[in-house]
């Protein structure tokens, strides 16, 4: 995500906020189930991945954008696709600032025409970017884990929700694990989907405070390793807005446990990583994890909370509708 300053200091407001103004989710998808459309669209598994794997052989660098489109749409309203409408005001989702920096639209857009092709008006949108999160992450040598289908496609976008409701960068980790609660999901998921950090890029407006002016007296993070910030000063200049870093560097296209390393070393690139050390059961996750690389169980972890996140707020039977089109109702 990038932000502007004047930007960031309306987050932190708004960020401090949004537990109150966040309705909890009550929704659990007891209808969803692994094979839902294998009577009605058998191939669609298949259809999804033959368009991943040619798309991330090609430009492995929108793994990480497509698998953190999911978690963007299931943690506002839900996984319904809202996030993947447009609207010609400029006032869906997609346009609100913790979204702008998403990429790959065009590649849910692609994967949807394929199934269209094969099933007309059978699979959701929803369904669609669930399935491609899984795809992506195998495709850059992550874990496998069995999607379960069913969810249908809202018709709501608005772009003050997707500011309230995703958790923003410097996020303290008592609104974290709200946040997460929340949507039915436990502190444990929230370390294990912190992770998907092991791939990815950044622009450095969304940590530059911790390197330039953190407490607003032109100080540096206490918590972030001294030689780390040095590291990041040579890529990102004060009120640089533009450059891109590594969320994991050297690891950066490649789906392990490093990112739990990283962290551990007190070199986590946002707060909102940081702050994993200053949780007791966050913090022993990440220890065990950063320490056990053969024996880890992330990435068996990593899918169980992937399908968990997958039922947040799920439109199912007659509810919400399935769009042909991902970026319009019908």
């Amino acid at each position: 995500m990038s932000i502007t300053n004047s930007q960031f200091s309306n987050c932190f407001l708004i960020s401090l906020i949004f537990l109150i103004a966040f309705a909890p989710n009550h929704a659990n998808g007891q209808e969803l189930k692994v094979g839902f459309y294998h009577k009605t669209c058998p191939h669609v598994e298949w259809i999804v991945k033959e368009v991943v794997d040619d798309v991330i052989s090609r430009v492995p660098s929108l793994a990480a954008p497509l698998l953190r489109m999911h978690y963007h749409d299931c943690f506002v309203r839900g996984c319904d696709a809202s996030l993947l409408l447009d609207s010609p005001t400029k006032q869906a989702e997609k346009d609100s600032i913790p979204n702008l920096s998403l990429r790959g639209f065009q590649i849910i857009d692609k994967v949807k025409t394929a199934i269209e092709k094969s099933c007309p008006g059978i699979v959701s949108c929803a369904d669609t970017v669930a399935l491609v999160a899984r795809d992506v992450t195998v495709a850059v040598k992550g874990p496998f884990w069995e999607v379960e289908t069913g969810r249908r496609d809202g018709r709501v976008s608005n772009i003050t929700e997707a500011l309230f409701n995703l958790p923003p960068p410097f996020a303290n980790i008592t609104s974290l694990k709200q946040g997460f609660l929340q949507r039915g999901l436990s502190v444990k998921d929230l370390v294990v989907l912190s992770g998907s950090h092991t791939i990815g890029m950044s622009h450095c407006s969304s940590f530059n405070n911790r390197l330039y002016n953190f407490t607003g007296k032109g100080d540096t993070d206490p918590s972030l390793d001294p030689n780390y910030i040095k590291s990041l000063k040579l890529k990102c200049s004060p009120n640089d807005q533009n450059t891109i870093v590594e969320m994991d560097p050297g690891s950066v296209r490649t789906f392990d446990n490093s990112y739990y390393k990283l962290v551990a070393k007190r070199r986590g690139l946002f707060t909102s990583d940081s702050v994993l050390l200053d949780d007791s059961e966050t913090k022993a996750y990440l220890k065990e994890q950063s320490i056990n690389q053969y024996g880890s169980t992330f990435f068996k972890d990593f899918g169980e909370s992937m399908v968990k996140m997958g039922r947040v707020q799920v439109l199912t039977g007659t509810q919400g509708e399935i769009r042909k089109v991902c970026t319009r109702i019908n």
